[in-house]
């Protein structure tokens, strides 16, 4: 059996997806690579517990969201998609905003917390910070939802 020997090069080159952060081999002691979900789930995390947000992502991505949490898995990128450069980073959310929490309010104080958690957390520059808000959520509306459920419908037909 022969070995053929390996390019030490190619060991250390970001794969694609990943991020280098500031001046990689300035210290001469190596590069550190940061992937993109890592990323977006820093963003996630950052803006779950802000007065105002319900939710992150879309119908379809929340929809999804429900499922993964009935099985106990939970997924901090929902809704969150970022764009990686060497030093810089640009984010989008879409979320699901509370009713009545004034939204101009609530996207500012997302922004302000992404942009926070990324340059602290990872110690890149964050270029832009999009924020989507695609349905507003009143708290009224699930109980009347949920109540409907558990309450048998009376028959239409004997």
């Amino acid at each position: 059996m022969t070995t053929q020997p390996q390019d030490k090069t190619q060991a250390t080159k970001p794969t694609p997806g990943t991020v280098v952060g500031k001046n990689p081999n300035a210290d001469g002691r190596g590069t550190t690579a940061i992937a993109d979900n890592v990323i977006a789930k820093i963003a996630g995390i950052a803006v779950r517990d802000i007065p105002g947000v319900h939710a992150l992502g879309g119908g379809a991505a929340r929809a999804l969201g429900s499922l993964r949490d009935a099985v106990g898995q939970k997924d901090h990128t929902q809704g969150i998609s970022v764009e990686v450069g060497q030093t810089q980073v640009a984010v989008d959310i879409t979320l699901v905003a509370e009713y009545p929490h004034p939204l101009k309010d609530v996207a500012g104080q997302v922004r302000d917390a992404i942009y926070a958690a990324v340059e602290d957390l990872v110690g890149m520059e964050v270029t832009e910070v999009n924020v989507t808000i695609t349905d507003i959520h009143v708290p009224g509306d699930d109980s009347a939802a949920d109540d409907a459920q558990t309450v048998p419908a009376e028959a239409r037909v004997s």
